[in-house]
């Protein structure tokens, strides 16, 4: 029997979680990934490959590679890449390709557009003012009385490109930063604040049929307490317990409205799309953000929880047998916690190439082969995840090779659970300089529920 060939398009913890699952697949023998990581290689070396020198924006060679290469699936889960077209490529190359064309993940990478398609096809919104220009936003706040704001850049910011302002003043200082965006920021939206709880829901997506797969609550700020800059997110909870069945239907509608609206734009959808919302003080779903593929690090959460085997749920949607797709899900709560280096978001130059000490520990506590479990940390086999991002193995020892270093995910019966074991396991580890820095809050929320339970 034939056995496939997959390529993921990613290199951080998403893409680890997604090499992770598809070789779960008794479908799968080999996985490549673009750009991977060493962790991501170093865990599975038998059936792993990385090109660590090309950039998933690289279009001719992903291209070249999977014609090399015999790829039977491509999952495009990266947001550069769905923004370059790296799908349409692969699709005209004859490819099999689980993830949006360029077109359809606009809605991600030009927020003006997707909010102007919002307003067209009733998804409920913030009220928002697309500008051009400084003097146009600025103009724009001084009309208005004094309020908080959102002001986001349109293009892709690598999940940095919303700040958040106090008052109208602070409004215009944050439009002054737009040009630290580049591209991205020429064009940007200012919006009101809402106010309420965030979360993340996801939908497999063929056309105009979804299923929705899970939903988890992301931690966006740096610090404790979401205080400082937004990041790309510093660890998630699943399954969120703001979640009631009324909120439920509010999301299925919206997911309705998106992929009926992006089909009858002759945009349509194939892959995961991601929902970013509030939920405000009334109960309404309002959409922050979609995003075209799976979300870092709520997919660390998410798809663990999945029972099914994910290389034949893509294959339904590639094979127009959407009909066939059933979720299972698991029962468990995780957690999942970002560890990066001190100055993440901003400036951690000073960190790169510093040792990770423990990390190889760790790896031995969430290995499948796990013998000797330390009834502290974990209890049992797979109640520990460990997945990759920036760390770069050299001569035995790991070290620190960007901002996101790697994932520790704990799963358990309630949140706090699987809190306990996340921090337990992080607390192993060290990076050189006492330069490692995670939120020690992740699931807050949820843990303040359980309790008043």
């Amino acid at each position: 029997m034939h056995k496939a060939t997959v390529l993921v398009i990613d290199g951080g913890g998403r893409g680890s979680v997604l090499v992770d699952k598809y070789l779960q697949s008794p479908h799968v023998a080999k996985v490549l990934a673009i750009p991977g990581n060493d962790l991501m290689l170093s865990q599975n070396k038998k059936k792993v490959v990385i090109f660590p020198q090309i950039k998933t924006t690289d279009v001719d060679q992903i291209a070249s590679i999977a014609k090399r290469e015999k790829i039977d699936l491509v999952d495009v889960a990266q947001d550069d890449a769905v923004a370059v077209g790296v799908t349409d490529t692969l699709l005209k190359g004859g490819f099999k390709v689980f993830g949006p064309t360029k077109t359809a993940g606009q809605i991600e990478w030009d927020k003006a557009f997707a909010r102007r398609f919002m307003e067209k096809f009733d998804i409920p919104t913030p009220a928002f003012k697309i500008c051009k220009s400084e003097q146009d936003g600025i103009k724009f706040i001084k009309s208005r009385k004094e309020s908080e704001w959102y002001v986001k850049a349109s293009g892709l910011a690598a999940g940095k490109g919303a700040l958040y302002a106090k008052d109208n003043s602070d409004a215009i200082e944050k439009i002054h930063e737009m040009k630290n965006f580049g591209k991205s920021g020429e064009i940007f939206l200012i919006e009101e604040c809402l106010r309420g709880e965030e979360f993340s829901s996801f939908a497999i997506v063929d056309g105009p049929n979804f299923i929705v797969v899970g939903h988890a609550q992301d931690h966006k700020q740096v610090y404790d307490g979401n205080l400082g800059p937004n990041t790309g997110g510093m660890g998630c909870s699943s399954p969120p317990m703001v979640i009631n069945s009324e909120m439920e239907n509010q999301i299925k509608s919206i997911f309705q409205k998106t992929v009926e609206g992006l089909a009858k734009m002759d945009r349509p959808y194939r892959g995961i799309l991601y929902l970013g919302g509030m939920i405000d003080v009334k109960g309404n779903v309002w959409v922050i953000e979609f995003n075209a593929r799976w979300g870092d690090p709520e997919a660390q959460v998410i798809i663990p929880a999945i029972k099914d085997d994910f290389f034949q749920l893509a294959s339904y949607v590639l094979n127009n047998q959407f009909n066939k797709i059933k979720i299972r899900k698991d029962n468990t709560f995780r957690i999942v916690v970002a560890a990066t280096s001190r100055g993440y978001p901003e400036d951690y130059k000073v960190v790169i190439g510093k040792r990770i000490f423990g990390l190889d520990r760790l790896l031995d506590y969430s290995a499948p082969s796990l013998r000797h479990p330390d009834p502290e940390l974990v209890e049992g086999k797979g109640s520990i995840k460990i997945f990759g991002a920036g760390v770069k193995i050299s001569n035995g020892q790991y070290l620190v090779n960007g901002g996101r270093l790697f994932y520790v995910v704990g799963q358990g019966k309630n949140v706090a659970q699987a809190r306990q074991k996340t921090y337990n396991a992080l607390s192993l580890v060290y990076v050189e300089g006492n330069n490692l820095h995670y939120r020690t809050d992740i699931g807050f929320r949820d843990l303040e529920r359980f309790y008043d339970l």
